[in-house]
């Protein structure tokens, strides 16, 4: 069973200033587990399965209209994750329940149990603790202020190394 998940991807321009921002975290404060996957927000969390075939994501996606993403500066969760701030417009949430109940009735992947809280890591996992407090002074006083239209989801695959575009469903 490979290990998948479901994203949106920005444009390349704003890939590669979150991406910069996942090489400061790797450099300042030794977190680059953040780097093994392309700049995205999560929609649907990993999960595994046999299936090689995802074409209810294009019918869904065929009934899907691009819409707007906004960026604003940096947030946190408790003292692990520094992430990039995704604003949760109800276009960007509505996507997300149509999607999930999908994956729900398609393939009975179950919803996670926490909200669903849009946003872009920069560094996670292997952020020491000891580190955090230093790491969110200098991320908290960054502005960073970005849009862009989200055209597809994306679904992701797990190498056994890093997470890799396996397929891209565009929008109507």
């Amino acid at each position: 069973m490979k290990l998948y998940f479901i994203a949106l991807l920005p444009d390349q321009v704003i890939q590669d200033e979150v991406t910069a921002f996942k090489q400061t975290a790797l450099e300042r404060f030794e977190s680059g587990q953040a780097l093994k996957s392309p700049p995205h927000i999560t929609l649907i969390p990993p999960f595994r399965s046999n299936e090689t075939q995802f074409s209810a994501l294009q019918s869904l996606a065929n009934k899907e209209k691009p819409f707007q993403v906004d960026l604003r500066n940096f947030d946190r969760f408790s003292s692990r994750v520094i992430y990039v701030n995704v604003l949760p417009h109800p276009t960007l949430l509505h996507h997300q329940k149509r999607l999930a109940d999908l994956c729900s009735s398609q393939w009975g992947i179950i919803p996670d149990s926490r909200p669903f809280h849009p946003h872009m890591t920069v560094a996670f996992k292997d952020l020491k603790r000891s580190v955090f407090p230093e790491a969110w002074a200098y991320f908290s006083t960054l502005s960073y202020e970005r849009f862009f239209m989200a055209q597809a989801f994306t679904l992701l695959v797990h190498s056994g190394q890093r997470w890799e575009v396996d397929k891209t469903f565009p929008f109507a």
